[in-house]
């Protein structure tokens, strides 16, 4: 039953651009052609985020180094694919908080020994999310760079922009 539901998890989330999970996600993290799950465990944070409120991010397989994300009240994965052209998928992680409607949405890549941020943190707001504009994604239209949507405050006003980056 557990192999089932992987491989149609799996196909499913084939057909998404960013596949996103607030349990887990699956995903070729370590570029070795196996699919690997990610998931997460909060420690250490009460319903008002009092403590540490740190989120760690765990693999199914453990050779891959977990890594932790803090201040962050649990949050959503997001399987990122390939951005940066190297073989293995990226992981976004949009963290959780008590308060405010700005949250940074992270984005890691995995070389041979940690996680290390792809680009830094992009400050989003609620009020992106709402319209759907997803805070990353591959320059369709320059190989090597991806696309990174942002908000910001502006002339007393929350204004979403997008602008395209490199990628190492």
């Amino acid at each position: 039953m557990k192999k089932l539901i992987l491989t149609t998890l799996t196909f499913c989330g084939s057909f998404f651009m960013a596949q996103e999970a607030a349990d887990g996600v699956l995903g070729d993290f370590d570029g070795n052609g196996t699919k690997e799950y990610a998931y997460t465990k909060v420690s250490d944070c009460s319903e008002e985020c009092d403590g540490a409120c740190e989120t760690t991010i765990y693999f199914s397989d453990k050779n891959i180094k977990p890594f932790i994300i803090s201040p962050a009240n649990r949050g959503t994965l997001y399987n990122l694919g390939d951005l940066n052209n190297d073989g293995k998928d990226e992981i976004g992680f949009y963290p959780n908080w008590c308060t405010s409607c700005w949250h940074p949405f992270y984005v890691y890549t995995s070389d041979k020994t940690e996680w290390k941020p792809l680009v830094p943190s992009i400050s989003t707001h609620c009020s992106q999310w709402e319209e759907d504009q997803f805070p990353i994604k591959k320059d369709p239209k320059k190989k090597g760079y991806v696309i990174i949507t942002s908000s910001k405050w502006e002339d007393d006003d929350i204004k979403i922009k997008s602008t395209s980056v490199k990628v190492k």
